[in-house]
């Protein structure tokens, strides 16, 4: 069952709110204007009551957004995921359909999931041949200060993109899951954030361009080993072993003659993160009204 549905529609030539309707523990808040009142776009914020999801909340969305109109879906914090109570999982699913020459920016702040927590989440997308995406899909590795470090039970998060209809245009997923040999947090070693960035579509072109550069040259950078740290045999001596990279990233196109291009990110400070999404989607402010996790 449904606790959350918008559809977003062109009337009188902008993209307006035609329908929204929301119930516990979902809430949305749809500001009147985002940045530049010039700027033809509809922001949504995902709220949830009490500032998180609790154990045993299924929570699902169903979002419409019409041709030709720009939507923003966000969050105003972290989603927290609370401790699991009797091995109870919390779920979210989001189903979107994007029309032609839509565009829709999913772009929360990351998930925190508490000690012992279980979560599920699932985003489906349907778009055209000329729909525009982008997806933001990260998560911490729990309450630093409160001691806790990837301590959570399970976290799983589906990412599915379906071009006109049923054809699959871009299937992921990711799971954490305790282990009986080895835990989340000795398999991550040092790394506390993970995300994904998922671009698709001609409005994207500008921002996959320019990111693909710079993850090239910052990997390139951050992954040169001068010759002169080499003995025979590849052997490195033991002052000049290569440190480990405090972010790494990697860039990948999918679809149809490369139309769109997914980053993933392993980072040992969330700031990093946030600083790399908003350099890299920069640009996307005169789409958007105001760039994406801008610093407040």
């Amino acid at each position: 069952m449904e606790t959350g549905k918008v559809v977003v529609e062109r009337i009188g030539g902008k993209s307006t709110v035609t329908r929204c309707f929301s119930k516990y523990p979902l809430k949305f808040i749809i500001p009147t204007k985002v940045g530049s009142s010039q700027t033809d776009v509809v922001w949504i914020y995902s709220l949830t009551y009490g500032g998180g999801v609790v154990s045993g909340d299924s929570i699902s969305c169903d979002l419409t957004i019409g041709d030709g109109c720009t939507t923003v879906l966000t969050t105003q914090a972290s989603t927290k995921v609370y401790k699991s109570l009797q091995s109870k999982c919390c779920e979210q699913v989001l189903e979107a359909r994007i029309g032609s020459g839509a565009l829709l920016a999913v772009i929360p702040d990351p998930v925190t999931c508490f000690s012992t927590a279980k979560y599920s989440q699932k985003q489906v997308f349907r778009v055209s041949a000329d729909s525009n995406l982008l997806i933001v899909d990260w998560i911490t590795s729990g309450r630093h200060e409160s001691g806790e470090r990837w301590d959570f039970e399970l976290y799983k998060s589906t990412n599915h993109i379906f071009l006109e209809g049923d054809q699959p245009l871009f299937l992921d997923a990711i799971l954490l899951e305790q282990g009986s040999i080895t835990t989340i947090a000795k398999r991550m070693q040092d790394y506390q954030v993970l995300a994904m960035v998922i671009l698709l579509g001609p409005k994207m072109q500008h921002v996959q361009n320019q990111v693909q550069q710079y993850v090239k040259n910052l990997m390139s950078e951050q992954l040169h080993m001068p010759s002169t740290a080499l003995r025979p045999y590849g052997k490195i001596n033991a002052d000049q072993r290569l440190t480990k990279p405090a972010f790494i990233a990697s860039c990948s196109v999918f679809g149809p003659k490369g139309v769109g291009v997914v980053v993933r990110i392993a980072a040992m400070t969330t700031e990093s993160v946030y600083r790399f999404l908003q350099h890299q989607l920069l640009s996307l402010e005169p789409l958007l009204g105001v760039s994406p996790y801008r610093s407040s």
